[in-house]
């Protein structure tokens, strides 16, 4: 057996830059490079294999949870086909990528994340920014990193890196069970010489499948469609990443079945088609929402199923529903009961489509599903008109970045008040042009995955939509966009604080407490003072963008205009009335206090002890 002498960190770098995969013929490497902040743990060991390893592109990160989800934005645009490496120091440089990888698992998104590690030897132990343990020496931050990874491991001995470098590509090329994956390396093996098999460096192709579910099952869940009177579809990310989207829409266009969209599926259907409802669950529309709780039969596709898409289980109230799960995780086809349909959604689509060639659904019932499509899209015509108040109505500038966009752009979002009125009101074009991360709703995404979306599509015009409150949380990678030249539009909305907590609050009877970014009170020794003089503007310039502030929605679109000139990253800031908002439709079960002495709380209660009567088992 021919062997080439490296150190475990060139190694694996070696190794990771000759993985490729392949879907439907196409084929193309899985790491498009490493993103990165070198210290101490890594940079002797990792930096130096990057740096003998100049053809495996190294980015330069200024957070590491920011660089974890650009790696994840990143990949989400490329349908998880491909990815980044992430690479930090040990101590904090690694556990900041905690919330990232959590990100990352829970949208089942692969990232390879190589944290810097205490030393095997334990020779100088405790090294720098070691934690010590008095229970065991084999412990580090990064055993942090196991609930949120679906594979873990530590490589104590240069040799385990020939066997645990495939389980590493096995779960990342997985599309059952992709996430995070965390290889940890202690810095003192990182360096470490060891023969590896030449064989080892070849270049490997992973074949992304098109897995289909057990014929049985697949025949039950046809005649259950066949017989069927109010069926319904909810298309999630699976749809998309599978790409089903052009199968999905001559299914329902010939049947006539009804489409719900979650956040990860949306735009699994063009707005305007009439079997599209829009968005389903606790921020749904009103169509979405009366249709799925009339309906007997529901086909989920690629959806885990998360409260907002059940409306925190309440969605669906015919007693005799029944549920036929498209996934291609066993996990997530069972849930509800349902016929599970453990496989490819593209190919089980394609697959239903054939065996209903004669099914439609009724006039009636078809009629009923594009009367909600057309009011709707009135609704949202009512929205986005131009009305140039001051401050701004977030739906209308909402409305003013859709209208101006392209089909082929894509719109970046993820937490606050923002992503329940995106889902609702944005016109979706094309599959890719409606990006949220709300698996995890992480404050801080919004910016860092725009920068990865950039990067896996530059062709197409980037919109980050972000609150105060998420842009005060990370902007950092700002300076990132400048540095690689990829060119974002951030519409930066400024309402003072947290809207979407203080309206959940306000709901709840608390009146929006500790919501509002206000001095505190010498009076009341509260943070009810005066608005805190915040220059994000400023803050921005500094970072290298161009700034431009706007008043009202006729000056954002000037901006937009403007901006689409502008070869560099481009900041428009707009003040928005936290008072004015979108309308919702559904209810969400948060838990009310039980005991207050607020008439309002007391009242919240009342609410929430009928609603719980809403809620179903669904076996």
């Amino acid at each position: 057996m021919k062997t080439k002498r490296l150190t475990v960190a060139q190694a694996t770098i070696e190794y990771l830059k000759n993985q490729y995969v392949e879907r439907d013929g196409v084929q193309n490497k899985f790491f498009a490079g490493c993103l990165g902040i070198l210290g101490h743990g890594n940079v002797a060991g990792i930096g130096q294999a990057l740096h003998q390893n100049l053809d495996f592109p190294f980015y330069v990160a200024r957070n590491e949870q920011g660089m974890v989800h650009t790696a994840a934005a990143f990949a989400r645009v490329k349908n998880r086909l491909q990815t980044f490496v992430c690479t930090s120091s040990i101590g904090p440089g690694a556990t900041n990528m905690l919330t990232g990888a959590a990100a990352a698992t829970i949208n089942r998104i692969p990232v390879l994340l190589i944290p810097g590690d205490i030393f095997a030897t334990r020779q100088v132990a405790p090294v720098l920014q070691q934690l010590e343990s008095n229970v065991t020496q084999d412990i580090s931050v990064n055993d942090c990193f196991k609930p949120v990874s679906k594979y873990w491991d530590r490589i104590n001995r240069p040799e385990q890196l020939i066997t645990s470098l495939p389980e590493v590509m096995r779960v990342l090329t997985s599309q059952a069970e992709t996430g995070t994956v965390t290889l940890c390396i202690p810095q003192d093996v990182q360096a470490e010489a060891f023969d590896f098999p030449e064989e080892m460096f070849q270049k490997r192709i992973w074949h992304i499948g098109r897995t289909m579910p057990d014929q049985t099952l697949l025949s039950r869940a046809i005649d259950l469609i066949k017989n069927s009177k109010r069926p319904m579809i909810i298309a999630g990310g699976g749809a998309i990443y599978s790409d089903a989207t052009a199968i999905l829409k001559k299914l329902v266009n010939r049947t006539g079945i009804p489409v719900t969209e979650t956040f990860a599926g949306k735009g699994s259907l063009d707005y305007n088609e009439p079997q599209n409802l829009g968005a389903a669950g606790v921020t749904g529309t009103p169509g979405a929402i009366e249709i799925a709780k009339e309906a007997d039969v529901v086909i989920g596709v690629g959806t885990r199923y998360s409260d907002f898409t059940t409306i925190s289980k309440s969605a669906f109230q015919d007693p005799k529903v029944r549920f036929i799960n498209i996934n291609v995780t066993e996990f997530d086809s069972f849930k509800h009961g349902a016929i599970p349909l453990i496989g490819d959604a593209k190919a089980i689509l394609e697959t239903l489509d054939g065996e209903l060639s004669n099914f439609k659904v009724s006039k009636d019932y078809s009629g009923k599903v594009e009367d909600f499509n057309k009011s709707w899209d009135q609704f949202v015509a009512d929205i986005y008109a131009e009305k140039n108040e001051v401050p701004a109505f977030q739906g209308e500038v909402i409305g003013a970045v859709n209208s101006f966009s392209n089909p082929k752009d894509i719109v970046i979002c993820a937490a606050g008040s923002l992503p329940g009125d995106l889902h609702k009101l944005w016109r979706t074009r094309n599959p890719k042009g409606f990006h949220l991360e709300y698996g995890y709703s992480c404050m801080g995404y919004e910016i860092a995955g725009g920068l990865g979306a950039k990067m896996a599509r530059p062709e197409s015009e980037i919109y980050v939509m972000v609150g105060d409150g998420s842009y005060l949380m990370m902007s950092q990678e700002i300076v990132t966009s400048i540095q690689e030249k990829q060119k974002m539009t951030i519409i930066l909305l400024n309402n003072d604080g947290y809207s979407s907590i203080g309206s959940l609050s306000s709901s709840l009877g608390s009146e929006g407490f500790g919501t509002y970014y206000r001095y505190r009170n010498e009076e009341t020794d509260q943070l009810d003072g005066g608005l805190l003089p915040i220059d994000y503007a400023s803050n921005a310039a500094s970072m290298g963008a161009h700034v431009i502030k706007t008043s009202n929605v006729k000056e954002l679109n000037a901006a937009l205009e403007k901006a689409k000139t502008i070869e560099k990253t481009t900041v428009i800031y707009i003040e928005v009335d936290r008072k004015k908002a979108v309308p919702g439709f559904a209810w969400w079960d948060v838990a009310v206090a039980e005991v207050s002495e607020k008439d309002e709380v007391k009242k919240s209660l009342e609410s929430y002890r009928e609603n719980k009567k809403t809620q179903k088992y669904y076996l």
